[in-house]
């Protein structure tokens, strides 16, 4: 493992197991790990109303707690590009459902794309709780 700082955001609404491999993988990629986390404004601009599920606290809170993650740092914006500008990661992991040349802040640092866990999606965790 080297010294670099990793970085990847997201929601993080709902928790599941393929937030846990991503983060996990990661974990693998260098010694510091930092989350941006979307507020619940953004939450709400960029999924609608009935999201976040969980607050910003709550999921900032369980996002802390997972061994593999250093720090969280909410971000109000739609995009967290101002706070990797801040961050100055070394890489920026994405999941499977993006294209290195669609991530925000591909021009500060290498993109790494991780590729989703078959099955695990917030939204259809969602689904499955709410029957819809």
């Amino acid at each position: 493992m080297s010294g670099k700082i990793i970085f990847t955001n997201g929601c993080f609404d709902v928790l599941h197991r393929g937030h846990i491999e991503l983060l996990k993988y990661c974990h693998s990629l260098g010694k510091v790990v930092i989350v941006g986390l979307n507020s619940d404004a953004s939450v709400k601009r960029l999924k609608g109303d009935k999201r976040p599920i969980n607050n910003q606290q709550d999921r900032k809170l369980m996002l802390e707690s997972i061994k593999y993650v250093d720090k969280v740092i909410v971000f109000k914006e739609d995009t967290p590009y101002n706070l990797i500008r801040e961050v100055n990661p070394d890489v920026i992991v994405k999941g499977g459902d993006y294209k290195p040349q669609d991530v925000v802040g591909k021009d500060i640092c290498e993109v790494k794309i991780f590729n989703n866990v078959p099955g695990y999606s917030t939204t259809k965790a969602i689904q499955n709780i709410t029957g819809g």
